[in-house]
């Protein structure tokens, strides 16, 4: 049997990049004191993501765009280590993102109690943000505090030995 060559053609338009994000002058001066701490410049890329999801709120394509270009690395390359993450935020969320962790131990010690309530109480699902975008609700993989289960991440801030009154205490606090 002979060879079979397949040519392939590109698409009659080229696929859409969008236009880069673009940050104030302190801003490109915070992400350079980042990239000088490092002699590879992809290890600065989760410092980086921070930066560029605090500036516009999470981790959109325009903002992946940017950090590709000055990180030197393909747009998939970024996307991969957003993905990955649960504190890289590719949507939208609110004032106040709630991650529930859903792994074993919490799952185990009431993490389902935890979500449905927090469900209940702002009246979205998962993967919801209240109309008002005061609050998100997600469930992540394993948040690392196994031995303080059921737990949530409110924004950076682990809230552990859940109950519902802790729940209440948690958001009732916050301004």
């Amino acid at each position: 049997m002979g060879e079979v060559l397949v040519k392939i053609q590109p698409p009659d338009h080229p696929v859409h990049m969008p236009e880069p994000a673009a940050f104030s002058a302190e801003v490109e001066s915070e992400i350079d004191r980042h990239l000088a701490k490092y002699p590879v410049k992809r290890s600065a890329i989760l410092p980086l993501m921070f930066i560029v999801q605090r500036e516009r709120g999470y981790l959109d394509p325009p903002g992946v765009q940017y950090l590709a270009n000055r990180l030197q690395l393909r747009v998939t390359d970024i996307w991969e280590v957003a993905t990955f993450y649960s504190m890289i935020q590719t949507k939208p969320v609110g004032k106040y993102h709630i991650q529930v962790c859903k792994t074993l131990s919490c799952k185990l010690l009431g993490a389902d109690k935890i979500t449905k309530y927090c469900s209940d109480k702002l009246g979205i699902k998962v993967g919801e943000t209240t109309g008002d975008g005061r609050f998100s609700l997600s469930e992540v993989e394993c948040l690392g505090s196994c031995g303080t289960a059921p737990m949530f991440q409110l924004n950076f801030d682990y809230h552990e030995n859940l109950t519902t009154e802790k729940v209440d205490r948690a958001l009732d606090s916050l301004p």
